[in-house]
């Protein structure tokens, strides 16, 4: 396969990461495309310039911020992840979107550090992830406003990653997770955060972590 010029195509990478800033559902694609800067290929360039399509015809789409109700100043977190989606190095992709007063205001699409050994294990890595995010926000909405927000709520689709967050006894099939990542389960137990199960229907998370249906993409958009 022909290969492309790679300074104009991290100049066109460098530009999709920056739309990331306001458009959460390319950040998926804009992350795996991203990671063929080296030597990028025709195909690559193929699917970083079908980015700019949707982009293209979706100029009207964006972010609406609206001053929310007496009632409606939560932070809530929808988290999720792949399992061993580089077909590469096996790593699964973790994302994790946060919403106050119904906007989104921070989102993440990224490989995990480590490799995982099930779908509880990455689920609780992306977690974990999510939870630094949610408690920094939380400090920072504290710090700049006169609102309180001493809990974050986080919402995970997964079970076994819940109950292995709310429960500090180590298991044969967690005992090998990094000591990093049981920052989710100190947060859990002291209050801080509060893990709420999804519906996978319903986890938005989820375009952060792996290509969808257009109906699934349209859906949770």
């Amino acid at each position: 396969e022909r290969d492309v010029d790679s300074t104009e195509y991290r100049r066109l990478i460098g530009s999709l990461r920056y739309l990331c800033n306001t458009r959460p559902v390319i950040a998926y694609s804009v992350g795996i495309v991203s990671r063929y800067m080296e030597r990028p290929k025709m195909s690559h360039l193929y699917a970083a310039k079908r980015i700019l399509r949707y982009i293209k015809g979706t100029l009207d789409n964006g972010i609406v911020f609206q001053t929310p109700d007496g009632s409606n100043f939560d932070l809530v977190g929808y988290t999720d992840s792949n399992w061993c989606g580089d077909k590469d190095d096996r790593k699964s992709t973790a994302g994790y979107i946060f919403l106050y007063g119904g906007a989104p205001i921070s989102w993440c699409s990224r490989k995990e550090p480590v490799v995982a050994l099930s779908t509880c294990e990455a689920e609780y890595i992306a977690a974990s992830l999510s939870a630094c995010q949610g408690v920094w926000l939380s400090n920072l909405i504290i710090e700049i406003s006169n609102v309180e927000c001493s809990s974050v709520t986080l919402k995970v689709d997964n079970l076994s990653a819940i109950n292995l967050a709310k429960n500090s006894v180590a298991h044969g099939r967690s005992k090998h997770i990094e000591m990093r990542f049981h920052y989710l389960r100190e947060q859990v137990s002291n209050g801080r955060l509060k893990l709420e199960h999804c519906r996978t229907e319903l986890q938005i998370a989820d375009v952060l972590t792996k290509a969808v249906t257009v109906e699934t993409f349209l859906r949770l958009k």
